[in-house]
């Protein structure tokens, strides 16, 4: 196994999970803004204000695009059983 063979393998994971990780950044980015503003606008300084939203959001996301990064997570782990002989060399 070369050093080109792991970076790649390295580079691939990172991009599964980033691809996988940014719809509930994005989402839990998006709200905590929206909630600063709100609270910043009214001075309403409660700490559950900004995390039941977050929460809420979460599991939207997850409702939302679960299949999609699951199918993500599948195909990487696919591509990576399929691999295992040329990386090996067999």
């Amino acid at each position: 196994m070369t050093q080109d063979a792991v970076s790649g393998i390295l580079v691939d994971a990172l991009v599964v999970t980033f691809k996988v990780a940014m719809p509930f950044l994005g989402a839990g980015l998006v709200v905590g803004l929206l909630i600063s503003v709100f609270q910043a606008v009214t001075q309403i300084q409660e700490m559950t204000l900004s995390f039941i939203p977050k929460i809420i959001v979460t599991a939207v996301v997850l409702v939302i695009a679960g299949p999609w990064m699951l199918d993500q997570m599948l195909a990487y782990t696919r591509e990576m059983f399929t691999s295992i002989p040329t990386v090996v060399g067999m």
